[in-house]
């Protein structure tokens, strides 16, 4: 997606989606996020197979899962760490054979932890980036976002674009009142963050439901400053468009990693279940993913082969600011963000 005019992204994306459905492999289901079809990863998968997985696609993780709650049959889903609980105490997910992915030992321990019980291993991390303050580096100066409370700034009213997604928006309003992490959040806490969000939320231009709109908003000079994933700017980049991404606000960013989850009585070939976990953790998976969306692989091995310079260049370099980290909340904090969020997008 790099390499790709913005202009041309749709077309392209609707082209190479009327070319899986033609050649798919009925015997493995991935609902994913969209754009992650990414070829370099998929190639040992297909060298196995002679063709991709059928996939699905959304947009957030709350899209995702209200999917496969309501009955949709997937063999695999890639969610993000902090949804995947709703996954087990949903009774949707069986543990992982991880006898059979060969890289588990190069995953961070710290990713896997979380997920891990006496009855075995639930997610399988398979990626990582960060949520921070993306800008038009020529008509914004670097003062301005030195802080999260840019997106509080009347300067920038009608101007700003935040994330249509719980834990992305959750994330930067803790960070703008002082807490760092959502572990035993307190009323006052999540009071103080719904406040924030309440009074910003009249600054907003657009919440953003995917890279590519949020690309387009940045690079129509609707919007000049933004809470972004590293895809966006990727896109931007590309493009030669004038995008700075700043890790290091005084409060600090935000930082993610996601991953695959094996759906319980799945409808394809649990065999290539396996094929396809491996395939996207594979090292040479680790080069197509920085270059097709700028993020990282959850494999150290394969990212030590990463020229260090690259990875700068895609903004995943080690930062020494303050990180939010969004490890799974508990279900009741989720849901009363998720509750809160509506009403506030809805001026209430």
């Amino acid at each position: 997606m790099r390499h790709l005019s913005i202009a041309l992204i749709s077309a392209v994306s609707v082209l190479s989606l009327t070319a899986a459905a033609r050649a798919a492999d009925p015997e493995l289901t991935v609902l994913d996020w969209a754009g992650w079809e990414i070829d370099g990863m998929l190639q040992p998968y297909v060298d196995q197979h002679g063709q991709k997985p059928s996939y699905v696609f959304f947009a957030d993780d709350d899209e995702a899962f209200q999917k496969v709650s309501s009955g949709f049959k997937a063999d695999v889903v890639h969610p993000c760490a902090a949804s995947v609980p709703r996954y087990k105490e949903a009774g949707l997910v069986e543990p992982w054979d991880i006898s059979r992915i060969p890289e588990f030992a190069n995953i961070p321990a710290r990713m896997i932890a979380p997920f891990t019980n006496a009855d075995g291993v639930f997610f399988i991390p398979l990626d990582y980036a960060y949520t921070a303050i993306a800008y038009n580096s020529e008509t914004v100066p670097a003062e301005d976002i030195a802080s999260v409370q840019v997106f509080a700034n009347e300067k920038y009213s009608g101007r700003i674009s935040l994330p249509d997604n719980t834990d992305d928006i959750w994330s930067l309003a803790f960070i703008a009142t002082g807490t760092t992490s959502w572990d035993n959040v307190t009323d006052e806490q999540f009071t103080a963050a719904a406040d924030w969000l309440r009074a910003v939320h009249p600054n907003v231009r657009a919440y953003w439901a995917d890279p590519t709109e949020l690309a387009q908003l940045m690079a129509s000079g609707e919007v000049q400053v933004a809470w972004s994933w590293n895809d966006p700017v990727a896109i931007l980049t590309s493009e030669g468009f004038p995008v700075g991404f700043n890790r290091a606000p005084a409060e600090g960013a935000a930082t993610w990693y996601c991953g695959f989850v094996n759906m319980k009585d799945g409808p394809g070939s649990e065999d290539k279940v396996y094929d396809h976990i491996n395939s996207l953790l594979a090292h040479k998976s680790a080069q197509p993913l920085l270059d097709a969306i700028g993020y990282a692989l959850a494999n150290d091995a394969a990212m030590a082969t990463i020229d260090p310079e690259a990875m700068k260049a895609a903004f995943v370099d080690p930062v020494t600011t303050t990180l939010f980290v969004q490890s799974p909340p508990t279900t009741e904090l989720r849901d009363r963000m998720i509750e809160e969020f509506e009403l506030i997008k809805s001026g209430f």
